[in-house]
């Protein structure tokens, strides 16, 4: 295999590519994945699309504003010649993005990119010491912060590092800068190969993985998940709560509208009550969001704000049958649920409408395989756990990181989690592969528990792991966020006990549970198990996340 010639005059990405023979491998069987050989994914998301749909078609929302696709194609390339003309960037050099979800964090996306450059988009809850962390791995050369989110990225301090503010006031401003240029700029003539962006795993265990992915990678999710599943139209408004650093929210706010020439409506953090409130008053049709948004607004008795929807995805976590069950009965709609991975960029298993089984993750997405293997490598039988592999379009090449050996095994993609595939196809997820507690010669799969405690009205929400047991070898412990008003006493860990007895496989049961006042997260939202795993190890939970007495 041999890359294309590249327009990088910044070679740090292509000299820290792994070796060939450790990639996985790569298939491109669909008709809609023959990219060119030369390729720049912002021409085909932006000018390409303005030429097709026309510029005066409607682009981003905000709750405030509106911006058309000409508007969006004209400020990127303003920041283009700012970035290159004022700031000196050439083509491969790294640019940090920090802001929250709204059109110039895009505008600069899509400058960058026409730049040449290779987009690093953080998540904007980072602190100090996780984005000096992201920058000592990925070098930046240049840094695009909103300017309220300045505090943490100057916190840093990392060396040669140019900071340029936007959304504030002054002349250097990135948005008045580049208010000064023409608008007039020339993509830079990438190859398809090249370097765009540089993606972080979400870090709930040890030191996070920089991911390289290349301009057609970028199209490939939106050409493959997106068009056969989602199925996009023109008319669309997407809407929904990942951050755009998060490749989950990336691809389902900005590349998927884009490719088809919809609209995206982008907010800063809202809570899922607010989240339906925009879905009604803007007339959404694609909502992208995780499961305990959906469960939330179920709770708060809106799914009738949810009627101008035509399409609700799910990921990030696994998606409850209980929760899909209990929507579709209020909504009418399906929720096409489906598992990802920052290391293959965006989804690759998934179903909708009539394929949707509830509880099962669905089929291999069309332009992707997968399987389930035994620790040997072999297939694993129909109805065995397993771990899961996954070949396709995308794959994980992370950047010098000897992980790589780890994640990619015999031409496969090894993303970690336990899956049962059964005669249909269909994969179901049973659990990450370092989240199975084997109690007393049980595998049990924590988040089963967790789906099952997550069904008493009691229970906000809730997270498993495995405790450290003389006798049983572990325990399953479970760390409970009550509802208002529900005592964390012994009768109450006794009702969820016995619920879950009643509702799964008795031997599966909690037999330790705490009671806490938060669940510990990801900037993304994740459950970080890691941390689960250490309050279950220590006997003790965090001390900031116990209830009030």
């Amino acid at each position: 295999m041999e890359l294309s010639p590249s327009a990088h005059a910044d070679s740090f990405c292509r000299d820290r590519l792994p070796p060939f023979e450790q990639w996985p491998e790569l298939r491109f069987d669909l008709p809609e994945l023959q990219y060119p050989e030369r390729l720049n994914c912002a021409v085909a998301l932006l000018d390409d699309v303005a030429a097709e749909h026309g510029p005066d078609r409607r682009c981003i929302l905000t709750p405030t504003e509106q911006w058309s696709y000409g508007d969006l194609l004209h400020r990127s390339r303003r920041i283009a010649q700012v970035l290159t003309e004022d700031l000196g960037l050439v083509p491969g050099n790294r640019v940090l993005l920090r802001g929250p979800n709204d059109p110039w964090l895009v505008a600069c996306w899509f400058a960058v990119l026409r730049a040449g450059g290779v987009v690093v988009t953080t998540m904007p809850l980072l602190r100090a010491h996780e984005l000096g962390t992201l920058c000592e791995i990925s070098a930046p050369v240049l840094a695009l912060c909103e300017h309220r989110y300045l505090g943490e990225l100057e916190a840093a301090d990392v060396p040669g590092l140019a900071v340029v503010a936007y959304g504030g006031s002054g002349a250097d401003d990135l948005i008045a800068r580049s208010a000064a240029k023409a608008g007039e700029f020339e993509a830079v003539d990438t190859a398809a190969d090249d370097v765009a962006l540089i993606a972080f795993t979400s870090g709930t265990t040890g030191r996070p993985k920089a991911t390289m992915h290349f301009h057609r990678d970028v199209l490939a999710n939106a050409d493959t998940f997106s068009r056969h599943v989602i199925r996009p139209e023109a008319g669309d408004l997407f809407a929904g709560t990942p951050p755009l650093g998060f490749t989950f929210g990336l691809g389902g706010l900005v590349v998927f509208p884009l490719r088809v020439g919809a609209a995206t409506l982008l907010t800063e953090p809202v809570n899922p009550q607010q989240l339906a409130e925009l879905v009604a008053q803007f007339g959404v049709t694609v909502l992208i969001t995780a499961p305990t948004a959906y469960r939330a607004i179920l709770a708060a008795g809106l799914a009738e704000r949810m009627a101008t929807l035509r399409r609700c995805v799910s990921a990030g976590e696994a998606l409850p049958a209980d929760v899909w069950h209990r929507f579709h009965e209020a909504t009418g709609l399906r929720i096409i649920d489906g598992i990802g991975a920052t290391e293959m960029l965006h989804v690759f298993i998934s179903a909708a409408d009539e394929e949707i089984r509830p509880g099962a993750t669905g089929l291999a997405v069309p332009g992707y395989t997968a399987d389930v293997l035994t620790p040997d490598g072999e297939r694993a039988p129909d109805g065995q756990p397993g771990v899961l592999a996954v070949k396709g379009p995308t794959g994980c090449r992370y950047l010098d990181d000897e992980r790589q050996l780890t994640y990619v095994r015999g031409g496969w993609n090894i993303t970690g989690d336990t899956y049962i595939r059964d005669a249909d196809g269909y994969f179901w997820y049973q659990a990450r592969s370092d989240d199975m507690i084997i109690s007393s010669g049980y595998n049990i799969a924590g988040p089963e528990v967790e789906q099952a405690l997550a069904m008493h009205p009691d229970v906000v929400e809730c997270g498993v792991a495995g405790a450290p047991d003389e006798r049983r070898g572990m325990i399953v412990k479970a760390y409970v966020v009550l509802r208002d008003g529900i005592p964390a006493d012994e009768s109450t860990v006794k009702a969820l006990q016995d619920f879950v007895k009643a509702t799964i496989a008795p031997y599966k049961y909690p037999r330790a549970v705490e009671f806490v006042a938060a669940l510990p997260r990801t900037s993304n939202g994740k459950l970080q198990r890691s941390t689960l795993r250490e309050w279950a190890a220590q006997g003790i939970p965090d001390p900031e996340s116990a209830p009030s007495p």
